[in-house]
């Protein structure tokens, strides 16, 4: 086979990078949709994959039929750094205590979608396997990877590749119909808002709500104030 790309590539061409951004982006990006379920998360998966592609471009070696399975091996490694990331975030943000309730219309959209529903069972199932059948299922089954070229992109041989995959396809079997049929917790109304007319009514207690005088108002107006001052003259 002629490496004269892969030469190119180390070489850091620019144009070669182009033809390579163009050529695989989209395989990245499908591959970063379906492992996170994340378009925006999956755009900066490509973009850290073509990055780290750039900076690591002397370790592609001239073997196998194209830089593809390079290529997807980076953008596995930037997977995982990336899901550690948004795992540390989601954590720190369930520590924070929540002050006001938002309404969130996402599951109305989500219960239109079959697709997109099956797709997060999906991801949920696959969020249950080990991280090593997930990876080789991602990529040869939601990807498209060839054994070999999945081989070389996680660094394994193709006999592991096999053995992973076929323990994956049945574990997800039981566990995406699992996660089908798990009931999806009911959303919690958000809290009935006080209509203006009930301003200034009695609280709970018997007590007004009425908002407090500013201060140098006095209950009665100036009629009371006019005669406290004729008493006091007299």
């Amino acid at each position: 086979m002629d490496y004269s790309t892969h030469a190119r590539i180390r070489d850091g061409d620019p144009s070669v990078f182009r033809e390579l951004f163009a050529a695989h982006a989209p395989l990245v990006y499908r591959h970063a949709v379906r492992t996170t379920g994340d378009r925006s998360l999956a755009e900066d998966v490509v973009s850290l994959t073509f990055l780290e592609a750039w900076r690591l471009r002397h370790r592609l070696r001239d073997e196998g039929d194209g830089p593809r399975p390079w290529l997807m091996g980076i953008a596995v490694n930037v997977l995982r750094n990336t899901t550690r990331a948004a795992r540390r975030h989601r954590a720190a943000l369930a520590r924070i205590p929540l002050r006001d309730t938002v309404p969130d219309f996402a599951d109305e959209i989500v219960g239109r979608l079959t697709d997109t529903a099956r797709l997060a069972a999906a991801q949920r199932a696959l969020g249950r396997l080990r991280r090593a059948d997930r990876e080789v299922f991602t990529l040869c089954v939601w990807s498209g990877l060839e054994y070999t070229e999945a081989a070389a992109a996680l660094g394994i041989p193709v006999g592991t590749v096999r053995s992973r995959l076929s323990r994956a396809r049945t574990r997800l079997r039981a566990l995406a119909q699992e996660e089908l049929e798990r009931p999806v917790p009911p959303t919690p109304a958000p809290p009935t808002p006080v209509p203006p007319s009930r301003v200034g009514a009695a609280g709970p207690g018997g007590e007004s709500t009425e908002p407090a005088r500013r201060n140098g108002q006095v209950p009665g107006g100036r009629t009371r104030v006019a005669r406290s001052n004729e008493e006091r003259t007299r």
